[in-house]
């Protein structure tokens, strides 16, 4: 049996052309003309609607903007899907939409995990991804041999919804460090120091963190990130926005105070607004240093 795979941009391409890589056989959608012939390109069977691609599959996986995005689509392909068929989502959206979309698979005999990921547009052309899973242990182990083909750390986190909870925790964390990162570039330059010098100290130093070594705003210093190419690809300030007000929402609704986080979804508004949602969230030490 096939595996369908609906969302093919920036993540969700990559991701598809690893499955195919590894063998197996793959079908995918997107609305896109660009994303589509991207895939194509790496192996994908690409067809003309989503409900086309899971014809046969075993496996739907799923990777898109938003919960109403996978809420919608789900409405619509859980009912077309074969029986027993694995919904395996790795969108990041709110637990709540994670649920209702679990709830819709399982409720048609469908297994249903919540996998949304950690490791940006590197990690998914290089299969090193972390996926941070919920959902029951059967779901968990029938989805294990496809995100071991994507991803290099798999984590169970708990029942349906716990994938999305790590998630949008672990971006609180991302949002806040790059913040810091693109500050503490725009102030070294103001004391004098080059990009480097400032990433051969921070990188091996107690300043050390993703955000630096792997995504680093500034160019030069990590050939790779998004910052060599005038921020264009990478992981969208538009979409971190949406990852900071889903954890500033899960925050409210569980009385917790997060005052770093509820600033840094500040700053990406105040940016994103001024600079658009496409360019890499990095782009944002352009609204720090001017």
């Amino acid at each position: 049996m096939s595996t369908a795979f609906l969302g093919l941009g920036n993540m969700g391409g990559p991701m598809a052309a690893n499955l195919v890589k590894a063998g197996e056989e793959v079908t995918g959608y997107d609305p896109s003309p660009e994303a589509r012939a991207a895939a194509s390109a790496a192996g994908v069977s690409v067809v003309d609607n989503a409900v086309a691609a899971v014809a046969g599959a075993g496996v739907v996986i799923t990777m898109l903007p938003s919960g109403g995005h996978v809420l919608e689509l789900y409405r619509e392909l859980v009912p077309a899907a074969g029986p027993g068929t694995l919904f395996l989502d790795c969108s990041t959206i709110e637990v709540a939409d994670a649920r209702a979309a679990a709830g819709l698979a399982t409720g048609h005999g469908h297994l249903a995990l919540d996998a949304p990921v950690s490791g940006g547009v590197v990690g998914a052309g290089a299969a090193t991804l972390t996926f941070m899973a919920g959902g029951p242990a059967e779901a968990f182990a029938a989805a294990e041999p496809h995100l071991k083909h994507m991803g290099a750390k798999l984590v169970h986190c708990g029942e349906t919804g716990a994938g999305q909870a790590a998630k949008i925790c672990n971006n609180l964390i991302l949002g806040v460090s790059m913040i810091a990162v693109s500050e503490a570039f725009a102030l070294g330059r103001g004391l004098g120091l080059t990009d480097q010098a400032l990433f051969d100290v921070a990188s091996t130093a107690s300043g050390q963190c993703w955000a630096l070594t792997t995504n680093c705003p500034v160019p030069g210093p990590v050939p790779a990130s998004p910052a060599n190419r005038d921020y264009r690809g990478g992981f969208a300030s538009g979409l971190m926005l949406k990852d900071l007000r889903l954890a500033q929402a899960a925050a409210q609704a569980e009385g917790v105070r997060t005052a770093l986080g509820d600033h840094a979804e500040r700053l990406y508004t105040e940016f994103v607004e001024q600079d658009g949602p496409g360019r890499d969230f990095s782009a944002i030490i352009t609204g720090i240093t001017g």
